[in-house]
């Protein structure tokens, strides 16, 4: 028998490169997808194994019904939750999608016994950073810790890449210059290089697939590696 996922932020852009992984992937027989509008993936392989759950987040105990309760139970749960201040409206509006929303998700994963929290935070996530991105993206990681979940794994991707459906410009000039110079970054810089979408989605699965007990902080060039077995 397979294992039951469950995806917070199938939208964005990790998010779906995950949702089309776990549909391929034999090793779970469930998806389900906690998503504010209907993900349009009926062409790809495995979708019959997707279950589409309308959520608000603002009010995740009510919207969560007693079927996705029951499958929370040795399920593994990956939160690809996350925003950008621009497209928040404000840095309040950023902590609540970036903070606040995984927070109540990790503790209901908590309470109703998940095997598996894997989350994708950020490469600079630090509570005690000046730069309000990091110091959230730090202050979910310390807040997750703090529940005891039986296997927590905290994802910190450098640069991603990938398809988006908005523009971000500082991204892309990013990524372009990154493309140049990620040859020269080895050694120690070798975690700074930007990283795939679908890399990442692969080395959440292989995260939880390990499932090994405690708090676990996974840095970007080693997300690769386990995204490459």
């Amino acid at each position: 028998m397979g294992v039951a996922a469950i995806v917070a932020g199938g939208t964005g852009l990790v998010g779906r490169e995950l949702i089309r992984l776990l549909l391929e992937d034999p090793r779970y027989d469930k998806i389900i997808a906690l998503v504010r509008r209907d993900i349009q993936i009926r062409h790809l392989r495995g979708s019959e194994k997707l279950v589409q759950v309308k959520t608000d987040y603002s009010q995740l105990d009510a919207d969560l019904g007693p079927s996705v309760m029951a499958a929370m139970e040795g399920a593994h749960v990956f939160c690809t939750l996350g925003t950008t201040i621009k497209k928040a409206g404000s840095q309040e509006q950023f902590r609540r999608v970036d903070f606040e929303f995984p927070m109540k998700l990790g503790e209901i994963a908590g309470a109703g016994k998940a095997e598996v929290f894997a989350i994708v935070t950020a490469m600079g996530a630090n509570h005690a950073s000046s730069i309000f991105y990091n110091r959230v993206k730090g202050d979910v990681e310390q807040g997750l810790r703090a529940l005891n979940l039986r296997s927590l794994y905290m994802l910190r991707p450098s640069l991603i890449l990938g398809d988006r459906d908005e523009v971000r410009v500082g991204e892309q000039l990013g990524s372009l210059v990154s493309r140049v110079i990620s040859p020269l970054m080895i050694g120690g810089l070798r975690t700074y290089r930007p990283i795939q979408a679908s890399k990442i989605a692969a080395g959440l699965i292989a995260c939880a697939q390990k499932g090994e007990a405690g708090a676990h902080v996974v840095l970007s060039d080693r997300i690769a590696e386990l995204a490459s077995r």
